[in-house]
């Protein structure tokens, strides 16, 4: 059976997977975001608590994923459990990094005006700071979501859902008719939905981003 009779025999069981592939590292990204931007707020403003925040994050990208998954399975068990803690925890550190440069990078002047007009703390951080900063932590949204794309395909380990699933099969069953096939259709279907996220990402920084501010 040639690739693209593969492809044709099971572009369902694919398009499946490759849903569940999206949806698992899209849920686990909005986690990431809320919780690395949270992060980045609350120790940007001091530099032990962001070095400390950048380093614990960071500590996380030594631990192999392999090894990750395998260390949650006796903790949360097999399936989306394991594939949420780790996609979750992966995709912290461009995150926090990215907010706290972000949130430093603010122009001082600006946020004084900002006091000087009677805006509290939490206006003057959604109005001014957190607009400003939008563009590194969207740059570090895109880059976790890069790295999910394929750390997500290692969780079939733990019967998670997703593309893994047939990259798995196919190593599993090397030197069969489809093994290659397998293979070959799980990565490349991983390399597009990953194309496909940045572009979304390059549509939402235009919506979001003041061109002045992307100049």
């Amino acid at each position: 059976m040639t690739f693209w009779e593969y492809l044709d025999n099971r572009h369902q069981q694919l398009l499946t997977d490759a849903y569940q592939h999206a949806s698992a590292v899209f849920q686990c990204m909005v986690v990431a975001a809320v919780l690395g931007v949270l992060i980045g707020v609350a120790t940007y403003e001091s530099a032990w608590a962001g070095n400390l925040a950048a380093l614990s994050t960071s500590t996380v990208l030594t631990v192999p994923s392999l090894a990750m998954i395998g260390l949650l399975v006796p903790i949360v068990g097999l399936g989306v459990a394991p594939t949420v803690i780790t996609l979750t925890l992966y995709g912290l550190l461009p995150i926090v990094r990215n907010a706290i440069v972000g949130l430093r990078g603010v122009d001082p002047s600006l946020v004084d005006a900002a006091r000087g007009i009677g805006m509290s703390r939490p206006a003057r951080l959604l109005r001014v700071e957190l607009p400003l900063a939008w563009p590194p932590i969207l740059t570090g949204i895109r880059v976790a979501t890069q790295m999910l794309m394929g750390i997500a395909a290692i969780a079939a380990y733990a019967s998670g859902p997703g593309l893994g699933n047939v990259i798995f099969r196919g190593l599993a069953s090397l030197g069969s008719a489809n093994a290659l096939n397998q293979v070959l259709a799980g990565t490349l279907a991983i390399i597009v939905l990953a194309l496909l996220f940045d572009a979304a990402y390059v549509l939402i920084g235009r919506l979001t981003i003041p061109r002045g501010i992307r100049v």
